[in-house]
Parts: C-alpha cells; sequence; structure tokens
C-alpha cells in the first residue's frame, strides 16, 4: 500500500523534498500516506482532521504544500465528516497546492475538480515496489503544526536518524515492549502522539500497532475496553481528558470486558490528576498493572520523562512523571535565570543538553525557534512548563508558564482564540485564559469587552463561538464567554490576565499586587459581571 501510493506521489510530480498536507483521520490508508512520503524523501504535515479549512490552509500555505493527500469523507463517533469540501474551501486560497489526492472512506461520491485524482484508482495502477530515496540523517521527515503564545500556530521541524532512533527508544523502554506485543496507542496522527506512538515508533520496533479511529464513547463507554479484550492488547496508552470522561460512567462499562491481556497502561498529552490515576490504575489495571504518565511535547519527538524505564520493581508514585528518560538532563531555573539545586523545589523546566528526538528548527522561521526555545534560559532547552522536584529527586510537571492552555490534550495558545474574536466587528478586543474544568482538564473562558451602540449580546456571542469552531476547531470554542466593560491593563498596556484567572477561581479578595494597574476599579465592575453571570448561569 505504502509503496503503491509512493509511486503514484512520484507520478503526479511529487519529489524529495516537496511538502505534502496529509487531513486524513486515522486509518491504514493515512498512515500509509505518511510512509509513502517518507519513502521518496517527501514532508509530511499531518493536519488534524478535525481543523476547519481556514486552519487548514494556514498550515498549507506555511509549509507551502504542493499536494493534499484526504479522503471523499471521514467517520467519527457514528457521524459523517465532509473532508473533501472542506479541502475544496481550503485549497481555493492555496496557490502552492497543484494536486488533491482523494481516497474513498465510503461509498458517497464527492464534487472532483481540476485538481482532484482519485487516489484508489490511481494506486490500483502502480507497482507494488519502490525503491526507498536515499536520506541524509538530518533531511526533514516531518513537520507538524504547533500552538504556541503568538496567534500563528508554528511548523516543528523533525528531522530523519534522531527522530527515529528516539521514537523507537522510548516506545521500547518506557513500555517495556516485547516482540509479538499488540501495542495500542489511541492518539489521533493529527498530533506528535500518533506519529511518535502509533507510527513511527512501534512500526520501527516490528510491533503490530492498533489503529482507533472512534471516539472513546461510540457505540457505547466500553469501546476502548471492548477494543483490548477484541484485540487482546497488551499496551495502552490514552489521555486523561477521555479517562475523566470514562470515568462518570460508572466501572461497569469497563469490567463488561476482560482486560487482562494488558500489561502496560499509560497517559499522555496533559498532566493526569489522581482521581483520574487511581481509576484508570485500579479499574481498568486491575491494579495488576505499570501505569506510566509521560512528559513531553511536539517539539521533544518523543517522551522526555516516565516512570519508566528503572530498575525492576521501582517505585511509581501516582499522578508524577518522575524519572528523566536516558540522555535527558531535566534542570530547574529560578527568576534570575540560575540552576536551582537540591531536592523540594520548584522552577520552570529545562532540559541541558541535546537528545537525538529533538525538533531542529520552526519551519522558515529559525528566529522563532531561537527565541521561543533557548533565549529564556541561555545554553537550556526551556519547556515552557513549570515542574516540581521532590525529596527523593522525582519530576513532577505543575502546569504551562505562558498563555497557553490544554484543551483535552490540544495544545492551545489563548492568543490564536483571541485573534479570531477580535475579527467580530462589534468586539474591539478580547482576553481568555484557561480555567479547570473537570473533564477537558482545562476549558477557555473569554472576557470580551464590546462596542457601546451593541443591542444583541446574545447573539454577539453566538456568532463568535462560530467564529472560533470555524477559524480553529471545535475544540477551541470558549465554555464561556463573559461581556465586561473593559479588561485590567496595565499602564503600558498590557492585558493582567493574572487577575482575570483569580477573579474566575473566586480568589476575587486575593489579588496580589495591583500596584501596576492604570485603574483599580476596573476588578469590581468585572467582579460584579461575573458574579451576576454566575448566578445566571445557576438558574437557567
Amino acid at each position: 500500500m505504502t509503496c503503491r501510493l509512493a509511486n503514484t506521489l512520484k507520478k503526479y510530480g511529487i519529489q524529495k523534498g516537496d511538502r505534502v498536507a496529509v487531513y486524513m483521520p486515522v486509518s491504514p490508508l493515512a498512515v500509509a500516506a505518511m510512509l509513502a512520503c517518507a519513502r521518496i524523501g517527501a514532508v509530511h504535515t499531518v493536519v488534524f482532521a478535525g481543523f476547519s479549512a481556514e486552519a487548514l490552509a494556514g498550515r498549507i500555505n506555511d509549509s507551502e504544500c504542493k499536494a493534499v493527500i484526504t479522503y471523499n469523507q471521514g467517520i467519527r463517533g457514528g457521524r459523517i465528516i465532509e473532508l473533501k469540501k472542506t479541502v475544496d474551501e481550503a485549497v481555493k486560497n492555496c496557490p502552492s497546492v497543484k494536486r488533491v489526492f482523494v481516497a474513498q472512506r465510503t461509498d458517497n461520491t464527492v464534487h472532483m475538480g481540476d485538481l482532484d485524482i482519485p487516489l484508489n484508482e490511481e494506486m490500483a495502477r502502480e507497482a507494488p515496489v519502490c525503491a526507498p530515496e536515499s536520506m541524509d540523517s538530518e533531511d526533514m521527515l516531518f513537520m507538524l503544526y504547533t500552538s504556541g503564545s503568538t496567534g500563528k500556530p508554528k511548523g516543528i521541524v523533525h528531522t530523519q536518524a534522531g527522530y527515529l532512533l528516539y521514537a523507537a527508544l522510548t516506545h521500547k523502554y518506557v513500555f517495556d515492549y516485547q516482540q509479538g506485543d499488540i501495542f495500542g496507542c489511541v492518539a489521533d496522527i493529527g498530533w506528535i502522539t500518533g506519529h511518535s506512538y502509533v507510527v513511527y515508533g512501534p512500526l520501527c520496533n516490528g510491533a503490530t500497532s492498533v489503529l482507533f479511529e472512534s471516539t472513546p464513547t461510540y457505540p457505547d463507554p466500553g469501546r476502548y475496553w471492548e477494543t483490548v479484550q477484541r484485540l487482546q492488547i497488551n499496551q495502552f496508552y490514552g489521555a486523561p481528558t477521555a479517562i475523566r470522561l470514562l470515568l462518570k460512567y460508572g466501572d461497569q462499562w469497563v469490567k463488561k470486558y476482560d482486560r487482562s491481556s494488558l500489561k502496560t497502561l499509560g497517559s499522555v498529552g496533559e498532566p493526569i490528576n489522581h482521581e483520574a490515576w487511581q481509576w484508570f490504575h485500579k479499574v481498568v489495571g486491575d491494579s495488576k498493572c505499570t501505569l506510566v504518565d509521560t512528559w513531553w511535547q511536539t517539539e521533544t519527538g518523543g517522551i522526555c520523562i516516565a516512570p519508566r524505564p528503572s530498575e525492576e520493581g521501582a517505585e511509581i508514585i501516582p499522578a508524577m512523571a518522575m524519572r528523566p528518560f536516558f540522555g535527558i538532563v531535566p534542570v530547574l531555573m529560578d527568576e534570575n535565570g540560575k540552576v536551582i539545586e537540591g531536592n523540594d523545589v520548584s522552577g520552570a523546566l529545562c532540559i541541558a543538553q541535546p537528545w537525538p528526538g529533538m525538533a531542529r528548527t520552526i519551519y522558515r522561521d529559525n528566529q522563532r525557534f531561537v527565541d521561543a526555545y533557548f533565549k529564556t534560559y541561555p545554553g537550556y532547552y526551556f519547556t515552557g512548563d513549570s515542574a516540581y522536584r521532590t525529596k527523593e529527586g522525582y519530576y513532577q510537571i505543575t502546569g504551562r508558564m505562558d498563555d497557553v492552555i490544554n484543551v483535552s490534550g490540544h495544545r492551545l495558545g489563548t492568543a490564536e482564540i483571541e485573534d479570531a474574536m477580535d475579527e467580530h466587528p462589534a468586539v474591539p478586543e478580547t482576553a481568555v485564559i484557561g480555567y479547570p474544568h473537570e473533564i477537558k482538564g482545562e476549558g477557555a473562558f473569554a472576557f470580551v469587552v464590546l462596542k457601546d451602540d451593541t443591542v444583541q449580546t446574545e447573539h454577539v456571542k453566538q456568532e463568535l463561538k462560530a467564529i472560533v469552531a470555524s477559524k480553529i476547531a471545535k475544540y477551541a470554542v470558549p465554555d464561556h464567554v463573559l461581556v465586561v466593560k473593559r479588561l485590567p491593563k496595565t499602564r503600558s498596556g498590557k492585558i493582567m490576565r493574572r487577575l482575570l484567572k483569580k477573579i474566575i477561581a473566586d480568589e476575587g479578595s486575593n489579588l496580589g499586587d495591583i500596584t501596576t494597574l492604570e485603574d483599580p476599579s476596573v476588578i469590581t465592575e468585572i467582579l460584579d459581571a461575573y458574579q451576576k453571570y454566575k448566578s445566571e448561569q445557576r438558574t437557567s
């Protein structure tokens, strides 16, 4: 399948170094599309199939993709998703795209235009062998876009040899993968977890890798565990947000299925809370499985801190990543950029020496790469996270240090949401912050200033939510939109998001230093608006 797809790409002029966008849900053909690009030396950039046309176009244009590979439609949770329609809308604004390869996931016909090539038919005509392109160890393998603290997503670049080595080694040692195991990572290929632990790591180790196209609750909340029983999965790697969701449905959906094949459970995407950890360990794993809470990033290429590998039977502390992987040297830094020595301390998490899986640059913006990761603490890679080192010397990740929130394991810059909402003609400015959400981990809370002559406030709120869905994706839509007269700003005009966080955490009486606020009375205004909003929420 990979070779036929690779030959099809070559036939239509895709060459070594060309970028190809893959806009497909998890499926064998989507994996073949990634591997076909790798085989001919093209650079794949997978775009999560839940992204809007505008978000897709932005990524295609930034990376100057020559082709897009997609399906006629997708199926998710029993619903049909119009992938081709989204691609058509995106490609109208993408001059670099010369071809759109359209595979069939359903039997429905979709509009086919001048750029469009029916992929299945073309592949059937091609030879099932394709000699792999010879690549340098530092040639680009893929790009993957991720959110930063500014509005524009950045194309993180991973190269050939180091990335593959790191994905393979972490897969083998963190999960104790043994030859013949069935490895079940239920992440989407649109995220780095799907790249490293659905595709590259397991396949490099000769593992059988499970592709999960559905959702945790379709057709019912037993879906994961039914899959574990049916496929005899040995390692199960998923996100805390899904575990928190399933926990709410009770234990019966888990206990209905035989999970005795499981040896290792893994958690990825955000810090896991204690309740979810305990449920995952005791109910899903019958208290018999090793549970690894893994910390890493799109930029690190693979797992950097996790409870395993370690000495045989070494302790695992719930909800903690604990131990750095081979070659990872974590350090904690204070506000003055000095390394914090000793244990029982907190600081900014940095990594002190390079490792094979690390990102090499941000595509076409190396300065941004240097500024984002290497400037804050010269000589160190700055993760953007803060961490606590326990008395025993283990690491616990405590959260982000910048304006980035984690919604259901998806990293989202609050600036991206603000940029989208600021385009509404009735909205001069907005401030978006994260707040604790019992299922999603974090949710987005938007404070919105409207023009004085705005009458239909509720109508504008709905429009704002629709704008965010169409510019970014549905998961980015704020759960709460609060209209305020103005935002708390410093004299230099910087929005003090810290104060907004305190207000919605009901710490309005404990705001700390507000001397830099241009006009402290703004706080009372926002507090009043928030209290009113809360009581309205209760009554509705």
